[in-house]
């Protein structure tokens, strides 16, 4: 029973956390520094999660869909673990959430 009580538990806090996260991801700032926190990891279903985290907060998957000439399908594909998106699409999501790409040095 204890072992219940605990998942339990996790699962709450979780939750809070996922919450939490959800706001901060409506601010651009976050968003962005959470991006590119993200970028830094070498697999890039690290970023792929991290972004539709990001569109999910800053207005979701159709409406970022609408603003990037995207079907809601091809949004879905595009930011699974299994997507591959091109720099365009990526570059028309990123712009529908309010965000671009950046660079800077090593």
């Amino acid at each position: 029973m204890e072992r219940v009580a605990d998942k339990e538990k996790h699962v709450k806090v979780m939750t809070k956390h996922d919450d939490w996260l959800f706001e901060q991801l409506k601010d651009a700032e976050f968003a962005a520094e959470y991006l590119n926190a993200a970028g830094e990891d070498d697999d890039p279903k690290t970023y792929l999660t991290a972004l539709r985290q990001v569109v999910d907060a800053r207005g979701g998957i159709a409406s970022t869909a609408e603003k990037a000439h995207l079907s809601r399908e091809t949004l879905y594909r595009t930011l699974s673990t299994r997507g591959n998106p091109t720099i365009r699409t990526l570059n028309a999501v990123l712009k529908a959430t309010g965000l671009k790409f950046g660079v800077t040095a090593y």
